[in-house]
């Protein structure tokens, strides 16, 4: 007999109540652009006090040398998970000078594409490598679109739930076989991956906040923009145009028809693009004039290039590919990477948005997950589309395989199934405050006016224009960071570890053997291997 979400929310009841669900582990990547009181980007240097941004493993940069990663370690209290971001927003803070870290996704006023600076690593081969990957993203996409900041949600499962949801689905496998366990634990990501990918649309709808710009991010490129003020671009609808055709979208890419069916078929698409070369880029060149502009001429230079809202991940060892790791051992947890930051939190993310994650994701892996057709994978492109775009137009038609329904109505729906998931969370604990969370969002899907899109757009026109509104957020933010109290063990430890991996950098720099064009040749045969 087929198993239902009921059949497995019962099943799961007795464990629930014993605090299982306790243990869904998480760990948060955010990213916030460092700029200067009067709202451009930062040309400074990553400040040494905040250690080497190779080896720190709490402290680093993305794409630019002004835009701050600060990633949180695993841990399966979201309370400690939170409070650990912001005391590295605070300790980050002891130490920007007047500089302040811009609170929304989409960018400070930018003065061009050169205006980013590409963000450095040290001289070792590894960190040269970093580096130089970047430049193969600038020459590849333009800067612009590498200064978008958002919030990584990685989360994983409690261990000792796999056993019993393989002996459920299929009781005639044996749970003891490490690679049996590991296959299924494998096929159920994806089958989560999948849900999400038809279901996502309504994280963007809830938690967009990116649906206007300065008019700098653009340029004097062509857009579907209007204007907002003499300084603002939006859409009277828009929910997340981080999101967009504007942001993280490159035809290239969505050229690549990334399969989540499976995690071979997964890891094969991606095999083949980080080894098939591209034309466009191979007449831009590898090494021109003694300066590397990229990594190679291939579709994707690495596996990271692929832009996803969600990625399987796996912990890698040194010197392993992303793709090897997931083969060899196996899907370990998923990224989430449709979040908008949060503007009006000093750290990006509220408790109540984290916990609505968990409820969401959880519901994807326990509601039934049949493959995604061609037909249907276009179909959720373009809900996504409608979503980010005019996600908040009353009456909006979105598409499902037994035709259309509005966003309204399909979000009521979501939410009713989603509510036994809420409870079956709060089941081991003192409290409902995975109920809470439900009951906050619901509001929102009959008053658009209160997400937090809505919300941006109406702070945007008090203050004059999006500029205004994030500085006045940055200043009001940085003035709160400054003065919060860090937890004593952890400002110990942020200061040892700036400290430690400035050696670990130089010790790294030392080591190398062999030139970056040897490392970099040895690297790509592997590669390709």
């Amino acid at each position: 007999m087929t198993k239902t979400i009921k059949d497995r929310i019962e099943f799961l009841r007795p464990v629930a109540q014993r605090g299982l669900f306790n243990q869904i582990k998480r760990g948060l990547e955010k990213e916030g652009l460092r700029t200067t009181p009067t709202s451009n980007l930062a040309q400074t240097d990553h400040p040494k006090a905040l250690g080497s941004t190779l080896t720190h493993p709490y402290i680093t940069t993305d794409y630019s040398e002004a835009l701050l990663e600060f990633i949180t370690p695993v841990s399966s209290k979201l309370t400690e998970t939170l409070g650990f971001l912001k005391d590295l927003h605070a300790f980050s803070y002891r130490h920007l000078g007047d500089e302040v870290i811009w609170p929304a996704s989409m960018p400070c006023k930018l003065q061009g594409n050169e205006s980013i600076p590409i963000a450095q690593y040290g001289s070792s081969n590894s960190g040269t490598m970093k580096t130089v990957y970047r430049h193969g993203l600038s020459w590849r996409y333009g800067r612009i679109m590498q200064s978008i900041a958002g919030l990584h949600y990685n989360f994983s499962l409690p261990e000792q739930l796999w056993p019993a949801l393989l002996h459920l689905k299929y009781p005639e496998r044996d749970a003891k076989d490490p690679q049996v366990l590991q296959d299924f634990i494998s096929e159920q990501y994806f089958a989560l991956i999948r849900n999400f990918r038809r279901y996502s649309w309504l994280l963007l709808y809830l938690f967009g906040a990116s649906p206007a710009v300065d008019k700098s991010f653009v340029e004097d490129k062509p857009h579907q923009l209007d204007e907002l003020d003499t300084d603002t671009l939006f859409l009277p609808y828009a929910t997340s145009l981080r999101m967009s055709d504007l942001g993280y979208q490159n035809n290239v890419q969505s050229s690549l028809k990334i399969c989540f069916n499976s995690l071979e078929n997964y890891v094969n698409t991606l095999n083949h693009a980080i080894r098939t070369p591209y034309a466009p880029y191979e007449s831009l060149g590898v090494k021109v004039d003694g300066l590397y502009r990229q990594l190679n001429t291939n579709i994707l230079q690495i596996e990271n290039e692929y832009y996803s809202d969600i990625r399987p991940k796996r912990v890698t060892e040194s010197g392993e590919r992303p793709s090897e790791a997931l083969i060899e051992r196996g899907v370990e947890y998923i990224e989430v990477r449709c979040i908008d930051l949060n503007p009006f939190e000093a750290i990006g993310i509220t408790e109540t948005q984290a916990r609505f994650v968990d409820i969401f994701l959880l519901f994807c892996l326990l509601e039934n997950s049949a493959q995604i057709s061609d037909d249907e994978c276009k179909m959720l492109d373009e809900n996504h589309s409608d979503i980010v775009n005019r996600g908040r137009l009353p009456g909006l038609m979105l598409q499902t395989p037994k035709g259309t329904i509005s966003r309204e109505e399909w979000s009521h729906q979501l939410f009713d199934r989603l509510q036994p998931i809420a409870e079956l969370l709060d089941s081991g604990n003192d409290n409902a405050i995975h109920q809470a969370a439900m009951d906050t969002f619901r509001t929102l899907i009959d008053q658009p006016e209160l997400t937090p899109s809505a919300q941006v757009l109406k702070a945007i026109r008090k203050a004059g224009s999006f500029t205004a509104f994030a500085q006045q957020q940055a200043h009001q933010q940085a003035d709160l960071l400054r003065t919060t109290p860090i937890n004593k063990a952890r400002e110990a430890l942020f200061t040892q570890l700036s400290e430690s991996s400035i050696r670990q950098q130089a010790d790294q720099e030392e080591a190398d053997q062999v030139d970056f064009d040897t490392f970099l040749a040895d690297y790509m045969a592997r590669q390709s291997a």
